[in-house]
């Protein structure tokens, strides 16, 4: 069953199909960003905010978050704990 994760905004992740979640601020992710807006394999769910975390998925997908990359993981640790 696939669980969902808000990732801001009423924007929603695939918990299963996070790899990592990252800080965007550090130059290599700057670089990774901007190769995936160019490739089209990035997903814009800032809703026009500043991003604050980077989320990796397993088909190399790139998603931009104004949520804190603590808020981020807090909230799939909380729906993995609760599955337990």
């Amino acid at each position: 069953m696939n669980k969902f994760i808000n990732v801001g905004f009423g924007n929603v992740v695939n918990a299963s199909k996070i790899i990592g979640i990252i800080s965007p601020d550090a130059a290599p992710i700057k670089r990774m960003v901007q190769a995936a807006k160019d490739a089209g394999m990035a997903i814009d769910a800032t809703c026009g905010r500043k991003t604050k975390a980077v989320i990796v998925t397993e088909s190399g997908h790139l998603v931009l978050s104004a949520l804190l990359p603590e808020t981020i993981a807090s909230r799939v640790n909380q729906r993995e704990g609760l599955d337990n």
